[in-house]
This record gives structure tokens, C-alpha cells and sequence, in this order.
């Protein structure tokens, strides 16, 4: 295999990307700093810095005290050299919200979302369109400067294209849509699966930091499952991994279809129609499933513990299956249900998930309960951009 030579545009590109990567992940840095980071001369980390300012990526944003000489200068990436958009969407709501390169969050939107609006895609893009455009005025920007975009949603994403290729609560979400919205927007538009954005975020700033093998379960009106392998997330070869409800449970009838998923199967053991049943049978009476966890374990009680210990059964058997075969380090109970059942009953699914398979995962409820299918769309557009912007410099 041929190698690119090691020209003198090719070194200054490199160096250039190193510097902007070590400014976002450490700065601000003086000259000084950046040489001993990256190994550069002075002459040379002068150059590069004169160079990224030229292309209006860095900028001076202060003075540290030298010593007996002139106060060094302090450099940091330009937050408004690229921005981003994050979007959550589910069938009755929306979320937008826009980043800078920093990754920090600058301006936000929300809307209601009939039944109606996803069922074509005239509709669906309107509806993305107008909550890009909220967010940008929100964060005092034009929509032309935002770079990278991506829509969380529940639905399979066909890997080799990109587009979404099953989503049975979105409709009218179908093949074509992305590069339509692409068109509409003027940026790079990207689907990703909400369960995988929900890791995306564990990851960066939850429960998941510095686990390379995790997986997360989500438990809410749905159920879903994220699988990240050596620090990727593992897709599978058509975008289906991590679709436990339709995982079969011996003992439960499972007349599932791939449209019809909440029929049976896992999904119908523990999603929210399942645990407001199970709960009601044991007498805990609350305003929705999530609720339901809450309540039985503030209230306590041996209804309500019997209750706790038959959905901490339900929950291990798709645990342990997927253990048993990946083996994680880690496995991170989120969604609204999920989320609500805390460290208490994540223990109980710990300990059941050990009872029945040679595995001993450590279970842990999710570290990032504010909105992270948002937060993880977000950070993904922001690594995107990035990787444009860096990209740029060769």
C-alpha cells in the first residue's frame, strides 16, 4: 500500500489539526504551551499559530504573567468558527439545540409534534427546518453558518446510506428524507438512533467516561438498547443492533412485527404498558409506569417490593442475554422508567443478572438525566464539525 509523503504541507496540516485539537481539549495555551505540547519549535508553534489566526480559527483571549519578561499571550480555538445543531425528536415533541466548536450550548428551541406532522415528508422537513431556524435566532446566528446537523429518533438507520429505514413511530420518515433535508438546510444532515445518542452522551459526560465495552438499556414508553464496543458504537451490519424489544423471552407470547414491535416479545414485558399493568396487579397505584418505580420505592411495603423484585426479573432477562454475549464492563439503565428506578434497582438487576448467567456486570442508573438523546446529537454534530474544520486544515 502506497504512503502520502511526508511533504511540508502535509507536516504544517498536521500540526495545525494537533494544535486546534489541543487547544479545544486544554486551552487556552500560550506559544510556549503549545510547543511543549505538540514537541514544536518556537519559530515553528509561531508560525502555526500565525497561520490558524490568518484562517480566523484562533484568537487571543488573554495574557498570562511571564516572569520578568512581557506577559505571554493565551490562544484558544474561536468558539464561532463552526456551529452546530442537535435535534431530539419523538412523536408528540422536538428539541433543538445549537453548539459552538467549544461544544457549548448557545441557543434552543422546542416544539409540539402531531401525529399529522410526521406522516410525509413535506411535513418532516418543514418541521426540522423551522426548529434549526428557532435555534439559530436563539442563539443570535443565521442558519447559513450552521455546518453540521443531527435528528435523534427512534428508528433503524441503514448504515451504508444513512437514511432511516424503519421508524414505526415516524412514518413519513423514509429514504430520500436526509439528503432533502440536506438541500433544504444548506449542511450536512445526519440520523442516528435515539438510544445510540442517549450512549453518545453516557460516554462523554455520564456514567460510560473511560469504559471502552458498555452497553445501555432504555427503558421508557420504549425499549431500547445502545452497544458500544472497544469505544464504538457497534451498529451492526444493517443498523439493527441494539433492538431488544423485539428480543423473543420464553414464556411470552410474542406475536411482534417488525411493525408492530409492542405487541410482544421484550418489548412487552417491560415497557410502559407492561410496568403500569405489573404494577397495578400489585397494587401500586401512580400516574404513569415511571411513577409507578418511584412510588414503590419510597413507599415500601411487601406489595411494593414484590412488584420491584418481578420488573428487576423482567429487566434481567434481556440484560443477561445481551451480556452473555457481548460482555460488558458496564450496563447503564436510562430512559424515563429506567432513569426513575435508580441505584436501588439497579442493584436488583445486578443481582439477578448473576443469578442467572456466568457475567458480572456493573449496573448503574444513567449520570445524564437532563435530555441526553439531545445532548448526545448535540456533541456528535459538534465531533462532526470538527472533523470537517480539522479535516480543512490538510
Amino acid at each position: 500500500m502506497s504512503q502520502r509523503p511526508g511533504t511540508p504541507s502535509l507536516l504544517r496540516a498536521m500540526n495545525d489539526r494537533s494544535a486546534l485539537e489541543l487547544l479545544l481539549a486544554a486551552g487556552p495555551l500560550t506559544r510556549v504551551d503549545l510547543g511543549r505540547m505538540t514537541g514544536l519549535s518556537k519559530v515553528t508553534a509561531s508560525q502555526l499559530l500565525a497561520r490558524l489566526q490568518e484562517r480566523d480559527l484562533v484568537e487571543v483571549v488573554g495574557t498570562r504573567s511571564a516572569g520578568r519578561g512581557p506577559n505571554a499571550e493565551l490562544y484558544a480555538v474561536r468558539p464561532g468558527c463552526s456551529y452546530s445543531v442537535g435535534v431530539e425528536l419523538n412523536p408528540d415533541h422536538a428539541k433543538a439545540a445549537v453548539a459552538d466548536v467549544t461544544g457549548a450550548v448557545i441557543g434552543s428551541a422546542t416544539a409540539d409534534v402531531s401525529a399529522e406532522m410526521g406522516a410525509g415528508g413535506a411535513d418532516a422537513r418543514r418541521l426540522v427546518h423551522d426548529m434549526a431556524l428557532a435555534a439559530a435566532s436563539d442563539a443570535g446566528i443565521a442558519l447559513a453558518d450552521v455546518d453540521d446537523l443531527v435528528i435523534g429518533m427512534p428508528g433503524v438507520v441503514d448504515p451504508s446510506t444513512g437514511d432511516i429505514q424503519l421508524s414505526f413511530d415516524l412514518p413519513g420518515w423514509h429514504r430520500g428524507l436526509r439528503e432533502r433535508l440536506a438541500a433544504d438546510l444548506g449542511c450536512v444532515v445526519t440520523f442516528e438512533n435515539d438510544v445510540n445518542l442517549a450512549a453518545v452522551a453516557e460516554r462523554a459526560e455520564g456514567a460510560g467516561r473511560d469504559v471502552d465495552d458498555m452497553v445501555l438499556l432504555w427503558v421508557g414508553r420504549g425499549v431500547g438498547l445502545a452497544v458500544v464496543l472497544s469505544g464504538h458504537l457497534h451498529r451492526g451490519a444493517t443498523g439493527a443492533a441494539g433492538e431488544i424489544g423485539y428480543l423473543p423471552v420464553r414464556g411470552v407470547r410474542s406475536p411482534a412485527t417488525v411493525e408492530r414491535p409492542a405487541q410482544g416479545a421484550f418489548q412487552g414485558l417491560v415497557g410502559a404498558g407492561a410496568v403500569d399493568e405489573l404494577a397495578a396487579s400489585h397494587g401500586v397505584l401512580a400516574d404513569g409506569a415511571a411513577a409507578a418505580v418511584r412510588a414503590a420505592l419510597a413507599g415500601g411495603g411487601a406489595a411494593a417490593e414484590a412488584f420491584l423484585q418481578v420488573f428487576s426479573h423482567r429487566l434481567a432477562l434481556g440484560v443477561a442475554a445481551v451480556c452473555t454475549v457481548v460482555d460488558p464492563a458496564l450496563v447503564v439503565v436510562a430512559g424515563e422508567i429506567g432513569a426513575a428506578g435508580g441505584e436501588r434497582l439497579c442493584e436488583m438487576v445486578g443481582d439477578d443478572v448473576r443469578r442467572i448467567a456466568p457475567v458480572d456486570p456493573l449496573v448503574v442508573p444513567t449520570m445524564v438525566p437532563d435530555a441526553p438523546v439531545l445532548r448526545g446529537a448535540v456533541l456528535t454534530a459538534v465531533d462532526l464539525a470538527r472533523q470537517t474544520l480539522f479535516g480543512s486544515t490538510e
